[in-house]
């Protein structure tokens, strides 16, 4: 069974992010989800069971991708890239759901944020990259 109850990071995060991508969706914000498993087994569902909660729950539109693991022996690639560019508190490792990264158009990463860090409090760095005032 996968009852998400929302305690912690899941409300304030998707409901900033969807926030932030109806804000700038339209000026080439693209905001991509990966679930992962590896912190308390906070994401024990299918995947089909991630994307029906995200998207029903919260109405999120963004892209929600298929589970992965963020560190150790079975790192998706993507994660490897991501933490080459800016480093975390615990040398490069993700420390729990909801790191952030803020990557530009070329993919070239801008910047790093701790799982705690509110969406909304990225909104300058975000729009600064999308070249709005």
């Amino acid at each position: 069974m996968w009852p998400r109850n929302g305690i912690g990071l899941t409300n304030s995060n998707y409901t900033e992010l969807n926030q932030l991508y109806e804000r700038y969706k339209d000026k080439g914000l693209e905001i991509l989800a990966f679930p992962c498993n590896q912190f308390g087994n906070e994401e024990p569902g299918t995947n089909n069971e991630i994307k029906e909660f995200v998207c029903t729950r919260f109405k999120s539109e963004f892209p929600i991708f298929d589970k992965i693991e963020v560190n150790g022996d079975k790192e998706a690639p993507l994660y490897k890239f991501l933490k080459s560019g800016k480093w975390g508190m615990f040398k490069d490792d993700i420390q729990w759901n909801f790191a952030k990264f803020l990557v530009d158009q070329n993919g070239v990463i801008i910047n790093r944020y701790y799982p705690t860090t509110s969406p909304l409090t990225i909104e300058g760095d975000m729009k600064k990259l999308l070249g709005i005032s």
